[in-house]
């Protein structure tokens, strides 16, 4: 008898509840053989899985090597921000310097020539002395304004070798050594560099009384 004859056979129940039962039974024995291919591919299955697995200590070394190069590249970029902001302030700064020598020789030369001026000739030409002198201290006003300030010392001030130029010694008496005596150019400073140095004359050391005996005799 065939097995659809024997299902005519049986009530609706019965035919759902052999239904049921023949598909568990195919259920476990998929599951058993699932089983049985896991028992059979053993550690060398685990083995794989294991190697399909990121490596954590390689990937957390490229990281600090890359975290690395970033700071390293973004103190690089401050550097170079820092330089450029430097060279563009000095630029504004300096830039003017070998301008400001040459007209330095124009200052010199008015104030030479107003040095050379008599009583007779400033009296004879009151109005155009004046204008020379106009003239000279609108120059210095203007180098003022670009921050180029003038070096005047006084005399019997000491002398300062940063911005003084030494042109000759010579013993004045009642001067200590190492004095201004006399002042023969005056000296610039653009910013804080200097521009040209002052030049002087300093007093030197007098002669003790023996040594000036010796110098006369000898003489």
């Amino acid at each position: 008898m065939s097995e659809d004859r024997k299902e005519e056979g049986l009530s609706k129940e019965e035919r759902n509840a052999m239904a049921a039962a023949e598909a568990a039974a195919l259920e476990a024995g998929r599951g058993g053989k699932d089983e049985g291919d896991k028992a059979e591919a053993g550690p060398d299955a685990e083995a794989e899985q294991r190697s399909d697995m990121p490596d954590i200590a390689a990937l957390e070394a490229e990281r600090d090597e890359l975290r690395d190069r970033l700071l390293r590249a973004l103190a690089e970029i401050e550097n170079l921000r820092k330089r450029a902001e430097r060279e563009r302030r000095e630029a504004l700064q300096y830039g003017g310097t070998r301008l400001a020598r040459d007209i330095l020789s124009v200052y010199d030369n008015l104030t030479r020539a107003l040095s050379l001026v008599t009583e007779e000739q400033r009296k004879a030409a009151e109005a155009f002395i004046e204008g020379i002198e106009l003239t000279r201290r609108e120059l210095l006003s203007t180098l003022e304004r670009h921050d180029i300030v003038r070096i005047s010392p006084e005399k019997g001030e000491d002398f300062d070798p940063d911005h003084h130029e030494a042109m000759f010694e010579a013993p004045v008496p009642g001067t200590e050594q190492g004095k201004v005596i006399e002042v023969m150019r005056e000296g610039f400073r653009i910013g804080d560099r200097l521009l040209r140095p002052a030049q002087v004359g300093v007093s030197a050391r007098a002669p003790a009384p023996s040594e000036a005996a010796t110098e006369e005799n000898e003489s």
